[in-house]
Order: structure tokens, then C-alpha cells, then sequence
């Protein structure tokens, strides 16, 4: 049994295809209620980290945190996956996309968030990475106008759609340079709309991908970034070359496989758990069946122990700790 690594280098002989103490594992949530607070959404991500000891802290705001100071509203309604339901949108016309103005990274809700981010780096203080979840800027675009809305424009208002991501790139550009400053170790960099059931691969290339590489190229500084592609029907072709050191997907429900996806991204994968069928609604023992069969069809390397997207809310902590306990079988 090789010697026990911290998780700092645990994930640096993992990124480098290299033999580990025990297989890395991050599992994420959202922490509703307390998401509307800086120092209770710190407090619950500390008390989630302390009990399970992940190899990397992914920080889960509400998806609004980035949208909140133009203008949007939202409410906690009980879904189990800890999201909120959009009552207000900013975006009702194309030409609203030409007002939205720039934002103030460390001002109302962004600053609140740099706050959050400020109490866990001080308490974890170098133990373990974090990483600050960031939405595309079409993600963005989504809650600010509502999925049906944002095609429509995309389709019939192309110019006005172009205006609005780029004031949101500009804006989540002066965020990231905030987050370089407090110094945390990377992002968690969510794709809603890779998805060939939403968007052509054209239309992707031209409103997605095109505004997400200006993203991810200010944000290579950071040593541990993740793209996360959401959904199925995935176009994993146009995300593998994504410059992060890993990617994360819902594997166990759209292709590629992990083992597929190794022979394609020159980083790490991270999934093989069922977010619901197997850790939600599962027992132990599945979790530890399916965890044993991604570690043998990854063989262990360039692999990172997780889900497709966050847990539940209802997850029980018998199957969290089963997936931690998993990660030994190496």
C-alpha cells in the first residue's frame, strides 16, 4: 500500500496518469436555504467537506448568483436536486439584450460570492482545492430570458443574442479575474447547450463554444479546471478539446463511455456514479458496484470518482460514505 497522499497531491499524480495512495473522488450539492447567505452557504460547505474529506471542494451556488444584480428573481420551491425556479426574467425582447450592463465583480451578489469563497479558502486554508462553479455565458443567457426565449432569439434575433453574451462574458471575465486574485485553484465550468437535442452543432460553435474559449483562456492560470458538459445527447466532440484538466459528464446516461472518453482528452475524467438511480435512490452496495466497475474500466488512471452532475438533496449519507469508501479499491 503506497504511502497516503494529501489531496493536492492526489490530484497531481491522477492529472498525470500517475499511480495514486486510493482513486480521487469530489461529490457536489446544492445547499438551498442556506445558498441565499455568504456565510451559511460557506458553513454548509464546510460542514459537507469536514464530514467526507473530497478530494476537491466544487462550491454550488444557486444559478442565479450570477444573474441576481440584473434584475432576475427566483425562489426555493423543494426541488430534490436543491435548484430554484425562475419567477422573473430580464430578458422579455431582443433589444433587451443590448441593456444589461456590466457588473461589478465585487459588488451585490458576485461580491457576496467572492465572499463565500473567502471564508472556505481561510478555513480550509491550502488542505484542499476549490473550485468556483462558473456558467457559460449561454447558460447564462438561458435564466436570463428562459429556455424557449433564448432559441427564439438565437434563431430570429441573432445579432441582439451576440450583444448580450458578449456583456456577459465581459462580466464573468472581470469575475474570474476576482476569483485569480483570492487565489482558489480553478473553476467548474458548466456547458448546458452541447446537446444536439437543443442546438445544432453549428449553432453550439457559434453562441457557445466561441464565448466559452475566451472564458477558459483567462482562466488558465488555475492549475485545476473542470468543464462539465450538462445533459444527454451530448456533443463531447466539441468540448474535448476544452483547455481543463478535467471533464465531467453524465456518463452513466449519454455517451461517451469513460473509458472511451480516456482515448480522447489528454486530462482526467471524472463520473461513474448514477446521481439518482444509484446514490439517491440505491443502497450501498450499489454505490460500490458501480464504483468498482468504473474503476476497472478506467483501470484506475486519469480518474476521479463522482457524478454526472450534483447529488440530490435526498442522498442518503450511507451511500456518500460508500462512494468514499470505494475509492480504496486499488
Amino acid at each position: 500500500m503506497p504511502p497516503a497522499l494529501n489531496h493536492y497531491t492526489r490530484l497531481e499524480r491522477c492529472l498525470a496518469g500517475e499511480d495514486v495512495d486510493r482513486i480521487p473522488i469530489a461529490l457536489w450539492r446544492h445547499f438551498p436555504v442556506d445558498d441565499q447567505h455568504p456565510e451559511r452557504l460557506a458553513k454548509a460547505i464546510v460542514q459537507f467537506q469536514s464530514t467526507y474529506d473530497f478530494d476537491f471542494i466544487k462550491v454550488t451556488p444557486a444559478s442565479s448568483y450570477c444573474l441576481r444584480d440584473w434584475g432576475i428573481t427566483d425562489q426555493w420551491e423543494g426541488d430534490p436536486e436543491g435548484t430554484r425556479t425562475y419567477l422573473h426574467h430580464t430578458v422579455a425582447h431582443p433589444e433587451d439584450w443590448l441593456k444589461l450592463p456590466p457588473l461589478n465583480p465585487y459588488q451585490g451578489a458576485l461580491g457576496d460570492m467572492l465572499s463565500t469563497l473567502r471564508t472556505l479558502k481561510h478555513h480550509f486554508a491550502g488542505q484542499v482545492p476549490i473550485l468556483q462553479t462558473i456558467f457559460s455565458p449561454l447558460a447564462q443567457a438561458k435564466n436570463l430570458a428562459g429556455e424557449e426565449r433564448l432559441i427564439l432569439h438565437l434563431r430570429t434575433a441573432p445579432d441582439a443574442l451576440h450583444a448580450g453574451l458578449q456583456r456577459i462574458t465581459e462580466s464573468t471575465l472581470a469575475f474570474v479575474g476576482a476569483l485569480k486574485e483570492l487565489g482558489i485553484d480553478g473553476i467548474f465550468y458548466a456547458v448546458q447547450h452541447a446537446r444536439f437535442d437543443v442546438l445544432s452543432p453549428l449553432e453550439f460553435s457559434e453562441f457557445g463554444r466561441a464565448y466559452d474559449l475566451k472564458i477558459l483562456d483567462a482562466a488558465r492560470d488555475f492549475w485545476l479546471n473542470v468543464g462539465h458538459i450538462h445533459g444527454e445527447h451530448i456533443m463531447f466532440s466539441l468540448i474535448q478539446d476544452y483547455p481543463v484538466q478535467i471533464l465531467n459528464w453524465h456518463d452513466r446516461q449519454t455517451t461517451p463511455t469513460l473509458r472511451e472518453a480516456l482515448t480522447r482528452v489528454s486530462g482526467a475524467v471524472c463520473g461513474g456514479l448514477s446521481q439518482w438511480s444509484t446514490m439517491a435512490l440505491g443502497n450501498p452496495e450499489d454505490v460500490q458496484r458501480e464504483a468498482r466497475q468504473a474503476i476497472q474500466e478506467t483501470q484506475g488512471k486519469r480518474f476521479i470518482l463522482g457524478t454526472g452532475c450534483v447529488l440530490p438533496i435526498i442522498t442518503p449519507h450511507g451511500n456518500i460514505l460508500a462512494a468514499c469508501q470505494a475509492t480504496n479499491l486499488v
